[in-house]
């Protein structure tokens, strides 16, 4: 593992997957002129509507979103995170799998991991969410994607920052770098986003980067934005604040290694 940089991207998607994937499609190509050799797309980057609409397209956006990572990551020759997308559950019509796919620079597909924690929640701006109702919750650990470029990483999404046993499990399997692709709602990211996220990064000692979806997707339905990149002591490295854009920072191994070797934390863990 050597220095590089890395772009959280943050996006406004819609329902409507063709307009979401040329958005995506220029703010990859953005980060790659910046420098990014890493790249992350938030959660429901391809489609962000109603429940319903997106199990009734979980198998064109599931296709066509895998087709684009691949396309993408060869053309620019990087390596691609696609944050959250439907993927069809066999026996299931009516649900459908929230993953995460990370590719390499060759369009291969290096991990994939199914978002476990599903939001439930009555949140106090009066909205409630019912992710259950339509998707299925995923019962794999992820697992650790090892590179020698890029180190090895953990992937999650968005509702599993509140679980920090996961990112313990990811740290003990050696976890240099925490993905967490997320649509947070604005009324709880004001309060919770960054703090989670600094959270995950210092008790694990470990970078983490977090794409973000921002403002009005449609309705009500309003995100928190703020995708950002915090560095194994809990620094945020950099914030895309509430526009459409990305975070891109350094990911410096020698960084991390010091940080350790200050905190050494997880080798004085008592209860496993």
């Amino acid at each position: 593992m050597k220095p590089y940089l890395a772009a959280a991207i943050q996006m406004t998607s819609k329902p409507d997957l063709q307009y979401n994937l040329t958005q995506a499609e220029d703010l990859i190509e953005l980060a790659v002129r910046r420098g990014a050799e890493l790249i992350g797309l938030p959660e429901n980057f391809s489609f962000l509507g109603k429940e319903e609409a997106k199990v009734s397209m979980a198998v064109e956006i599931s296709n066509q979103t895998e087709k684009f990572l691949k396309t993408m990551a060869q053309r620019f020759q990087v390596t691609l995170l696609g944050g959250g997308f439907p993927t069809v559950v066999d026996g299931e019509p009516n649900r459908a799998y929230n993953t995460a796919i990370l590719i390499s620079p060759n369009g291969e597909e290096l991990g994939r991991y199914s978002k476990a924690h599903l939001f439930d929640v009555n949140v106090p701006d009066g909205i409630t969410y019912r992710e259950s109702n339509t998707v299925m919750s995923g019962k794999q650990l992820p697992k650790i994607i090892t590179s020698e470029k890029l180190g090895n990483i953990g992937l999650s999404i968005c509702y599993d920052v509140r679980f920090p046993e996961l990112y313990r499990y990811l740290s003990a399997e050696g976890a240099d770098v925490l993905i967490v692709p997320a649509a947070f709602t604005a009324y709880t990211g004001k309060d919770h986003w960054k703090v989670l996220l600094r959270a995950r990064a210092i008790e694990n000692t470990c970078y983490v980067i977090a794409p973000a979806q921002t403002g009005n997707h449609y309705e009500r339905r309003y995100t928190h934005g703020h995708a950002m990149i915090v560095d194994p002591w809990g620094l945020v490295l950099d914030d895309a604040g509430e526009s459409v854009g990305m975070s891109i920072a350094e990911i410096n191994p020698e960084r991390l290694q010091r940080v350790r070797r200050q905190m050494p934390s997880l080798q004085h863990r008592v209860f496993h």
